[in-house]
């Protein structure tokens, strides 16, 4: 419940993340509680990228440069702060490290449905 919580937080702060929060609900309720997990996996907005990620560990571009933008912006903020320089670097590197790892997931199929070419007659 309270990756849930967070995860619907996530939905309403910008900056916070929601999917990341989703993914880790799901798979506690995967373990527990299978009326959660069949609800977060048929949620209207959030099933469709939660079952792409257990089945093939996918990840939407719109997901990947949202969370590479929101940590770019986490990164020069904590630039600004008056952090140990120590943990400055090593949060930034952090995030970069995480965002490689992003842009190394693959993305979902997209199906695209081709309109009959109908002729028009001369």
């Amino acid at each position: 419940m309270i990756f849930v919580i967070l995860g619907f937080i996530g939905a309403l702060l910008p900056g916070m993340p929601t999917t990341v929060f989703l993914i880790l609900a799901a798979w506690a309720a995967s373990k527990g509680w299978p009326q959660m997990d069949e609800w977060l996996l048929n949620h209207p907005k959030y099933g469709q990228t939660l079952r792409a990620w257990r089945e093939s560990g996918t990840v939407p571009r719109k997901a990947k440069w949202f969370a590479s933008i929101m940590m770019l912006i986490s990164a020069m903020l904590m630039l600004l702060t008056n952090a140990p320089v120590l943990v400055k670097v090593f949060t930034d590197l952090i995030m970069l490290s995480v965002a490689i790892w992003l842009w190394l997931r693959p993305e979902p199929l997209t199906v695209q449905i081709k309109k009959p070419q109908i002729k028009e007659p001369e």
